[in-house]
């Protein structure tokens, strides 16, 4: 005989009047208004049946489900609703017959939710293990197709069937869930759940479809698998196409973390893991994710007042991609430093060391890419990324963090440098030292050669050796001022002589820190050397650092560098018989003597040349 639970309605805007027991979320997912092309397919919900197959998290012996209709215009009929132990975990829509439960709703068969509702169940014995396949068979009476709350992302294949049945042979397939919203197991106290907000990578596109690989299944699998975080349970919020901000799919992460995060059963622990979307569509890396960082304070903040810990997940690489640019590169390094520095977060996921290219850090791993968009992961990928986590961090006793972001320094492992420290008697020749009160350590170069195309005499340029840490991504600022358009460029390379690359669009009508180039470099010494291109051009100091924000003031504390310069090329050579007579040109035939000089007249080389 089927066993039977009492449902309730709730209004979106009501209060759900649950048990004092100690209820956890096993499984999960974020809603939204279905977009057209993701409606279920025909036959329609409307007085049909649908079973949909979801993996829990962690296991228990009582369950209640939450349904959502907060999207729809109008009302949805539920006529009756299953629960039973599914055989695979989406490839099939096979039941193990003698697990079924039916539902009932306040003592009925059915229940409607109106436009913006919900409903909950009471708890119905239900064992289930850790990673069980639960199937949910929803019988519809009047439901809309076309608008719908529900989760496209699914990866998991759901199946319609026409009418009032239980049989799904030969049922329509669509790999998207309708109207589920959690299923929740009755646990322990020392049971609780983490709650992830993200976008399509957390959500799990480049996973494989019914095989559950999503990066937050393969975190499940580990905590349970571990003893001491065997009873936390996991619960994807992942959106595919979100924003933190707006302007993506689904509610923008700034209007749902309440529901999704906050609103959870039992949830202990929150990982912000957001960010991509909105950098690829922003104009201005930075300006967007301090805004992002913002947002994430907020949630920390209202979080840490429940006593959730929140842990912060580095935006993984996209350079390549149609996201890829120097501005929202810039953007995604700001987030980073700021997750991996900041003291208001309980812990930190470095998803982006985990997966990027360590020759090129800005980019993903090439054996990760899905079908070679250089933003989403595979299957290796999400593997990755779910193994990477410490899962020390679910078993933290220590109270959450109270700390606020102080005002912390640029960075303390910048290089700063006096740019009139990098000309020497020898070098720089393109450039005047000039005192000025207002510039860094009271001096300043100013480019007294228009020289294009760029100078190959090093007498002409400022070169310097220096040492980074660690593989990433190093801007190169420079302190300048350049008042008019044709004296604010400079000649510029990193590693390699200096070629026809400059910066340009320097203008400035006071002293500015101004972006010259970036690299991504490996730890150790490297070399930049800078070349004068426009007369008139000013600068005052430079800053080679991780941060992609311009520093400010006069910068910090000048560090000791190496002063460099290429092989001095000859600017003239004189030619002289053995007898010390200048001679007019080069001789066909000799003895003769070549001296080579540099521009300052001193003696490169001296040779004796013999010609038959």
């Amino acid at each position: 005989m089927k066993k039977t639970v009492v449902m309730m309605v709730c209004l979106l805007t009501a209060t759900i009047a649950f048990s004092d027991n100690h209820w956890v979320g096993t499984w999960g997912t974020a809603p939204q208004l279905v977009e057209n092309n993701n409606n279920p397919p025909s036959p329609g919900l409307g007085n049909n049946s649908l079973r949909q197959i979801v993996q829990v998290s962690i296991g228990g012996e009582k369950v209640r489900l939450k349904l959502t209709n907060e999207f729809s215009t109008g009302s949805t009929e539920i006529k009756a609703v299953e629960l039973a132990y599914a055989k695979t975990a989406g490839s099939s829509s096979e039941i193990d017959e003698s697990s079924t439960v039916s539902l009932t709703f306040n003592g009925k068969a059915g229940v409607t939710m109106q436009a913006k509702g919900k409903a909950v169940s009471d708890p119905v014995n239900f064992k289930l293990n850790g990673r069980q396949n639960v199937a949910i068979t929803i019988h519809y009476g009047s439901a809309s197709s076309t608008s719908v709350s529900g989760h496209p992302g699914s990866r998991t294949t759901s199946y319609l069937k026409s009418g009032n049945t239980t049989d799904f042979s030969n049922a329509t397939k669509t790999d998207h869930w309708y109207n589920i919203l959690a299923l929740e197991v009755e646990a322990p106290e020392t049971a609780g759940a983490v709650a992830i907000l993200g976008n399509s990578i957390t959500d799990g596109r480049g996973s494989t479809t019914n095989e559950q690989n999503r990066w937050a299944d393969v975190l499940s699998r580990r905590l349970l698998a571990n003893e001491p975080t065997s009873k936390v349970g996991v619960l994807n919020m992942g959106i595919g196409g979100n924003c933190v901000l707006g302007g993506g799919l689904g509610p923008a992460a700034v209007q749902r973390y309440q529901r999704d995060l906050l609103g959870q059963e039992g949830v202990r622990w929150i990982i912000l893991f957001e960010a991509v979307n909105d950098l690829g569509y922003t104009g201005n890396g930075v300006q967007t994710a301090k805004q992002i960082i913002e947002v994430y304070k907020q949630i920390i903040r209202e979080a840490h007042q429940k006593g959730i810990y929140v842990f912060g997940g580095t935006v993984t690489p996209f350079k390549n991609s149609s996201y890829g640019s120097d501005d929202h590169e810039k953007g995604r390094a700001t987030i980073n430093q700021w997750i991996r520095t900041t003291k208001m977060l309980d812990g930190v996921v470095d998803f982006d060391k985990a997966v990027r290219n360590p020759q090129d850090t800005a980019a993903m791993q090439s054996q990760f890419l899905f079908e070679n968009d250089w933003l989403h992961l595979n299957a290796k990928g999400y593997e990755t990324m779910g193994g990477c986590i410490d899962l020390n961090l679910f078993t933290k006793t220590d109270p959450v963090s109270d700390a606020e972001d102080p005002e912390e320094p640029y960075d303390d492992n910048a290089l700063w440098i006096e740019a009139e420290d990098l000309r020497t008697n020898s070098v720089g020749k393109a450039f005047q030292v000039v005192e000025d009160a207002q510039a860094s350590n009271g001096k300043y170069l100013k480019t007294v050669t228009q020289t294009v195309p760029a100078p190959t005499d090093s007498i002409y340029m400022l070169a310097a050796n220096f040492t980074v840490k660690a593989n990433a991504t190093y801007y190169i600022y420079a302190r300048v001022l350049c008042p008019t358009w044709d004296d604010d460029s400079y000649f510029f390379s990193i590693d390699k002589p200096l070629g026809g690359d400059f910066a340009n669009g320097l203008q400035t009508a006071s002293w500015e820190w101004k972006e010259i180039c970036h690299a991504s470099l490996q730890a150790g010494q490297h070399k930049l050397v800078i070349g004068g291109r426009e007369d008139g051009a000013c600068m005052d100091k430079l800053c080679i650092t991780v941060n992609p924000e311009a520093p400010s003031g006069m910068g910090g504390r000048t560090t000791a560098v190496e002063t460099l310069h290429a092989a001095r090329q000859a600017a003239t050579t004189d030619f002289y018989s053995l007898s010390g007579m200048r001679l007019p040109a080069q001789q066909a035939q000799g003895p003769y003597i070549a001296v080579s000089r540099a521009e300052d007249g001193a003696v490169i080389s001296r040779k004796i040349v013999i010609k038959n």
